[in-house]
């Protein structure tokens, strides 16, 4: 594809399924290079003395202008025309230490990578977060001296720190997934960190699940914290009335005091992971057909799914509707956005029940560890769940009563 590259022209270019140049008419070799993920990048196209085509990379679009990057191609052709090879020379320059300001990651985390990442990942922001925690240390080193060693380093030390070695998995795999972007978008000629390995994992850890007498608890620790939030706001609105103040809603009349309740019951009696709960919508919400649906961009997997609601779910649900309204978000922060952390009311909450390592989290996996031992398919709970991977739902089939027994019974 040829056209002249003006503004006008760039903001009709959509990305594809593949990568794909649109050429200048009128400066040869200077091209856009459109990404599938929507990234633009202007290139400058020549073959060497050895005739062997080469690609020195000019900018992103967005942060050189056409006439920016016009003037830097004219510039590069006119070097060529001298016999000078652009891309060696460039080279020559990062080995004598001369490195670009988009080549430091500092400057590439904060300008490129964040906007993009911000942009076109649903944890974006959490991302951005560890990345900046994680490799502060970083930001003024030049890509070429991020290497293993330095990971290595960064590792063991994590690790003598208590961190868990999934979680050094992730934040090394953040590390990687930027560094790769830098190599797509031209400013890296290779990674590296390419052939860092993860640390190998148990991939049937132990699954945490709530016993019997800790379910109770639980449950008694909500009832009790919602009777005493009820009983606080009648406290509270006694204090105002005599002083003349404004009071806050009744609580009494409501099935519940708060958020929390109906939360933690649905997770239990749905498996929806922490985002897909905070972002519930009622209109995705159908209780008459006690069914609600998760949808596919709010997801890990990017997949919608369907779950039936049982009926304490519905029941809750219903309530809660009942309590709240019946649109928007299902569970509204104060100022009606979504939720983003309940750590102090569900940490209060463990605290109440005297409940120990148990996270949020894994009430998703009570929920598939109850199903597997009451004898529920596993293909039907990986589609509850959501899991892309039957190997990721293999983590419960342990927990299925008759899964060793039946078979070690064949023995004769």
């Amino acid at each position: 594809m040829r056209a002249k590259l003006t503004a006008n022209t760039l903001k009709t270019l959509k990305p594809k399924s593949r990568r794909y140049d649109v050429r200048d008419t009128e400066i040869t070799g200077f091209l856009v290079r459109v990404y599938p993920s929507g990234v633009t990048t202007y290139f400058y196209q020549y073959r060497n003395e050895k005739q062997l085509r080469r690609h020195y990379r000019i900018g992103a679009v967005g942060t050189l202008s056409p006439h920016q990057a016009r003037d830097r191609a004219k510039g590069l052709a006119g070097k060529h025309l001298g016999g000078i090879d652009v891309q060696a020379e460039k080279k020559a320059k990062r080995a004598k230490g001369a490195i670009e300001k988009d080549q430091i990651w500092g400057v590439f985390l904060e300008q490129q990578y964040k906007p993009w990442v911000l942009e076109h990942r649903r944890q974006g922001i959490e991302t951005v977060r560890r990345l900046e925690t994680n490799f502060g240390d970083l930001k003024k080193k030049p890509f070429a001296d991020i290497n293993n060693w330095i990971l290595e380093k960064w590792r063991t030390k994590r690790l003598k720190a208590g961190i868990s070695k999934s979680t050094l998995n992730r934040d090394v795999g953040d590390l990687k997934a930027a560094l790769t972007k830098a190599v797509e978008w031209g400013l890296l000629d290779v990674s590296p960190l390419a052939k860092l390995k993860p640390f190998k994992l148990d991939q049937t850890p132990n699954v945490r699940y709530l016993s019997s007498l800790e379910e109770e608890q639980l449950r008694e620790a909500l009832t009790t914290r919602d009777e005493r939030k009820k009983f606080e706001r009648i406290s509270a609105n006694k204090w105002r009335k005599e002083r003349g103040y404004t009071l806050f809603p009744m609580l009494t009349k409501h099935a519940y005091s708060d958020y929390l309740t109906p939360l933690v019951l649905l997770a239990k009696n749905t498996g929806m992971r922490r985002g897909e709960l905070f972002n519930l919508r009622w209109e995705n919400v159908t209780l008459d057909e006690k069914r609600l649906t998760v949808v596919g961009a709010k997801t890990k997997s990017s997949q919608t799914r369907h779950i039936s609601l049982n009926k304490e779910a519905t029941k809750v649900l219903k309530s809660w509707q009942k309590q709240t309204s019946t649109q928007g978000l299902v569970f509204p922060s104060e100022k009606g956005t979504s939720l983003t952390n309940i750590k102090n009311s569900w940490t209060g909450l463990l605290k109440s029940a005297g409940i120990k390592d148990f996270r949020f989290h894994d009430l998703r996996h009570d929920f598939a560890s109850k199903l597997v031992m009451a004898g529920t398919p596993l293909n039907t709970v990986r589609d509850l769940l959501g899991h892309t991977d039957i190997k990721t739902t293999l983590r419960y089939a342990h927990l299925a009563p008759e899964h060793q027994a039946s078979w070690v019974e064949k023995i004769k």
